[in-house]
């Protein structure tokens, strides 16, 4: 290299040249706006089954009240799921899962319908009914904890012994809820807002600012991401793993009021599946299964999405079957989706020759 060339290389006589500037990622790529994406990605899909349903049925689209009525009525078949599903992202992001959620709904309805609960009146009520979804989900956080048990078996055995004690107690039978208060509380409408979804309005927000302005959120995160981690910080993780367990028994009893106010009546068949739901709408929402990450406003999106197409099926008059085939999909192409990167396909077409190769500098 002559000497000439070494002066233009900034060697002598010259400031180096500065280091290029670090570029901007966009929003489309950052890592961090990952959840503003995915819930970008559902208001499509609600927009999308919304122009399906008007498509399929015209004559019912095109009446501006009814559309406004519809919309009423999939916020308020979403809001005792989505309560529990609040309950359910807690768990999951802090590394666990819970099957139990639908038994303690029926468990903790048909105890607060029982003619002796039902003689202290609403309060009495909704009392018990909290108290048995926190003292049952205590008790799935205790065995998981203490006891070591993997949280599918734990919660799987409080599913099988909850629906047993609901059967139990109700003789298999169906109890009347005869409280005017809390059979109201599905027909009243402040401001033109059915009090089931305004309930879960108040449930989310509550969650989303425990999960994202609170120590105990933070924890949360901490130990689904690596528990281990977590308890060498000094975090107790098995005292904080009863209480998400505890707190998704809350959520339970809380819609086991909602769903007997729906129904007036409780019985031990009550909210089958709805663990599925509850799963399956936390998983489309953006919660890793593995734990650690997650968002409240993911999980509410994936709630109503699914809400949105059972009533889309029932305006297009299709068996359940076929619902149930649409959810599964669903389910399976969300976790794909989950273990798919913006960094992977763009790796992926630079092998392949499909995109430019960045020019060397």
């Amino acid at each position: 290299m002559s000497s000439e060339q070494k002066v233009d290389n900034g060697a002598v006589g010259h400031a180096p040249h500065p280091a290029p500037a670090a570029q901007k990622t966009s929003w489309w790529k950052d890592e961090a706006q990952e959840s503003t994406r995915r819930n970008l990605g559902l208001v499509g899909v609600l927009l999308a089954l919304f122009a399906i349903g008007a498509f399929i049925r015209p004559d019912l689209y095109s009446d501006a009240d009814w559309v406004v009525n519809n919309i009423m009525v999939i916020l308020t078949q979403a809001a005792a799921i989505g309560v529990i599903t609040v309950g359910m992202t807690f768990v999951i992001i802090g590394g666990g899962i819970d099957l139990s959620v639908g038994a303690l709904i029926a468990l903790s309805g048909v105890w607060a319908t029982t003619l002796a609960t039902q003689s202290f009146g609403p309060v009495g009520m909704i009392f018990t009914a909290v108290a048995v979804g926190i003292g049952a989900g205590l008790v799935n956080g205790a065995l998981v904890a203490y006891g070591k048990l993997v949280p599918f078996i734990a919660t799987l055995a409080m599913l099988v012994a909850a629906r047993g004690l609901a059967a139990q107690i109700s003789g298999k039978q169906t109890q009347i809820s005869t409280d005017t208060f809390i059979n109201s509380l599905a027909t009243t409408r402040p401001l033109g807002i059915p009090m089931l979804v305004i309930i879960l309005l108040v449930v989310a927000g509550l969650g989303w600012v425990l999960l994202n302005r609170t120590t105990f959120g933070r924890r949360t995160v901490a130990i689904g991401g690596n528990p281990e981690a977590a308890r060498l910080a000094g975090i107790n993780v098995r005292g904080h793993t009863m209480l998400l367990y505890a707190l998704s028994g809350l959520c339970c009893g809380i819609a086991a009021i909602m769903l007997t106010s729906l129904a007036t009546s409780s019985q031990a068949a009550a909210a089958e599946l709805y663990e599925l739901d509850a799963i399956a709408a936390a998983i489309i929402g953006g919660t890793l299964l593995s734990g650690g990450r997650g968002t409240i406003v993911g999980s509410l999106f994936g709630v109503i999405v699914f809400s949105a197409i059972t009533n889309l099926f029932a305006i297009a008059n299709l068996p359940t079957e076929v619902q149930n085939m649409v959810k599964g999909a669903i389910i399976v192409v969300a976790v794909l989706l989950q273990q798919v990167r913006f960094s992977s396909i763009t790796q992926f077409a630079r092998r392949h020759g499909l995109t430019r190769a960045k020019p060397q500098t």
